[in-house]
C-alpha cells in the first residue's frame, strides 16, 4: 500500500460558483448604489450572507488517497480484489470526491464497489468500470473505500492504479488540487499445466532422494541378497537365507538418490499475440507456464531444480530443492522477458558456469533461430541428458499478406522441420510441450541409453 505523494504544499482553489456567487453579489451592491434602490441590497444580502456561511469552515488539509491490493498468491484466472482509498484528515466535510483510476489491460475489472453501492460493468468491457469516474462524500476524519474486484488474466507484475481524487468542500465553493497516488505492482504468478513425468531420471547423482540410482547403499529398493560383510547393519540379515546357507546373508538395496533438472528458457524470440489465460498462447507463456511446472512437479519429488535464461541477460537461478525453492521459482519466472540479441550468448551463459554432468536439461525453445538448434547440438556433444520441448504455438497462423507471403512462410516452416530432424540426427530428443506426459517417452529413451554399458569402458 502506497500514500500519494503530499510534498507540494495544499493548495485550494475558488470553484466558478465562488466566482458567481462574488460577481452578482458586487453588481447589485454597485448597482443599489449608483441608482439609490435599497431593494437591491435586500437582493444582495442572501448571496453574501449564503457565500460567507459557506466559508466559514474552510479546509486546509489536502486529501489522501491510498492504493492497496489483497496479499496472496495470485494466480492466472484468479479473482483480483483492490481498492483505493480516500482520506479527510480535515475537520470540515467533503462534499463531493470524484475518485479516477488506472489498471493494466491484464486486469480485467468486473465490478466496483464504493462506499456500501456497487457500480458493475458489462462482461469483457473493462472501460464501463474503471474508466468511469467515481464520485462520494467523506465525513472529517473518515475515509472512503472503492473496491475494485476482478480476474487476473496473464502472468507478470502488473500496476494496480495509479489513482487521483479531486474533492470539492465550503458548499462546493472550494476544490482542491488533483492528489495522485502511486501504483502499486501487483504479482501474478503463472499457471502450471499439469504435467507429470512417471519414469527415472537418466542418472541420479544427489545423496537423498526419491529415484532408485545404479548403486549399492541405503534405500527401500531391493538389489538382492549377499553375504554379511563388516560394516552391514544387524538389521539387514536375511534369517531364512542364513539358515539355509549356514552363513550370514544380508538384504543389499539400491540407495535412493536426488537429481538436477536445469530448466533452460530460451528468450530470444517471441511469436504470436497473448490472449491470456482464457485466449491464445505466445512462445513466452507456453515458456513460462512449463517450465513452472516443470518446476513444480521435480521439486515435489525432492529434485535440485534450477532455471536458466538463453538470452543477453543471462540469468541464473542456483539449484536448490523444497517449497521455498518453488516460491523463489515462480518469482524468478515474472521477470522473464524476451530479448533479441545479434551476438551469440553461449559463451556468455556457460563460459563461466558448468552444468553438473549428471543434470537432466530442459531446453525450452521455440527454435526460431539457428542459433538455438547450434546450442542444443554443443550441449549434447557436451555428453549431458538435454531434451528439448518446442514450445512454438501449433495454431500460429501464418501471415495474412498477398504475395509470397504464405509461401515463404510454408518455405519456414519447411526449415524448421529439417532443423529439428537433424537435432534428433545428433541425438537431441524433441517433443512438443502438451502438459501432462510431455517428457515421457523423451525421458524413458534417455533412461535407457544412462543405463546402457558402455563400450570400451567410456
Amino acid at each position: 500500500m502506497r500514500l500519494a505523494d503530499r510534498s507540494a504544499p495544499a493548495n485550494w482553489a475558488p470553484t466558478a460558483a465562488l466566482g458567481r456567487a462574488v460577481l452578482l453579489t458586487g453588481l447589485l451592491l454597485v448597482a443599489a448604489v449608483l441608482l439609490g434602490r435599497v431593494d437591491l441590497i435586500v437582493l444582495a444580502a442572501p448571496f453574501a450572507l449564503g457565500t460567507a456561511y459557506a466559508l466559514r469552515n474552510r479546509p486546509t488539509e489536502l486529501p489522501r488517497v491510498w492504493v492497496s491490493v489483497d496479499e496472496g498468491h495470485l494466480v492466472e484466472g484468479g479473482e483480483l480484489v483492490g481498492r483505493v482509498s480516500v482520506g479527510n484528515p480535515d475537520a470540515t466535510p467533503y462534499d463531493v470526491a470524484v475518485l479516477r483510476t488506472r489498471v493494466s489491460p491484464w486486469l480485467r475489472i468486473d465490478r466496483a464497489t464504493l462506499a456500501g453501492g456497487a457500480v458493475s460493468g458489462r462482461s469483457g468491457d473493462r472501460r464501463s468500470v474503471t474508466d468511469r469516474p467515481f464520485v462520494t462524500s467523506v465525513d472529517p476524519d473518515t475515509a472512503v473505500d472503492l473496491e475494485l474486484t476482478g480476474t487476473a488474466l496473464r502472468w507478470g507484475r502488473h500496476p494496480f492504479g495509479p489513482a487521483g481524487a479531486r474533492v470539492a468542500a465550503a458548499q462546493g465553493l472550494l476544490v482542491s488540487r488533483a492528489v495522485i497516488a502511486e501504483p502499486v505492482v501487483n504479482p501474478v504468478y503463472p499457471k502450471t499445466e499439469p504435467f507429470e513425468a512417471v519414469n527415472a531420471m537418466p542418472r541420479a547423482a544427489g545423496l537423498v532422494g526419491a529415484h532408485h540410482s545404479r548403486r549399492a547403499g541405503e534405500g527401500g529398493e531391493l538389489a538382492g541378497v549377499r553375504v554379511f560383510a563388516p560394516g552391514d547393519r544387524l538389521r539387514r540379515i536375511d534369517w531364512r537365507v542364513s539358515l539355509r546357507a549356514r552363513q550370514l546373508h544380508v538384504a543389499a538395496t539400491l540407495s535412493d538418490r536426488d537429481a538436477e533438472v536445469v530448466v533452460l528458457l530460451d528468450v530470444l524470440a517471441e511469436a504470436g499475440r497473448s490472449g491470456g489465460i482464457t485466449g491464445k498462447a505466445t512462445v513466452l507463456d507456453t515458456t513460462v507456464r512449463a517450465a513452472a511446472a516443470i518446476a513444480e512437479h521435480y521439486l515435489h519429488r525432492g529434485d535440485r531444480v534450477a532455471l536458466l535464461e538463453y538470452g543477453p541477460n543471462a540469468r541464473r537461478l542456483r539449484p536448490a530443492t523444497g517449497r521455498r525453492q518453488y516460491l523463489t521459482v515462480l518469482e524468478w519466472l515474472l521477470d522473464v522477458k524476451a530479448q533479441h540479441s545479434p551476438h551469440e550468448p553461449y559463451d556468455q551463459v556457460f563460459g563461466s558456469q558448468l552444468l553438473s554432468a549428471d543434470a537432466l536439461v530442459v531446453v525450452l525453445t521455440p527454435l526460431l533461430e539457428e542459433r538455438s538448434a547450434q546450442m542444443l547440438a554443443r550441449l549434447a556433444r557436451s555428453g549431458r541428458f538435454v531434451v528439448a520441448v518446442d514450445t512454438l504455438p501449433a495454431d500460429l497462423s501464418p501471415p495474412k499478406d498477398r504475395g509470397w507471403a504464405e509461401v515463404a512462410y510454408r518455405l519456414w516452416r519447411l526449415d524448421r522441420d529439417t532443423m529439428i530432424a537433424q537435432l534428433r540426427e545428433h541425438g537431441v530428443p524433441v517433443v512438443p510441450w502438451a502438459g501432462a506426459g510431455s517428457l515421457d517417452q523423451v525421458l524413458r529413451d534417455v533412461a535407457r541409453l544412462a543405463t546402457a554399458p558402455r563400450v570400451g569402458g567410456r
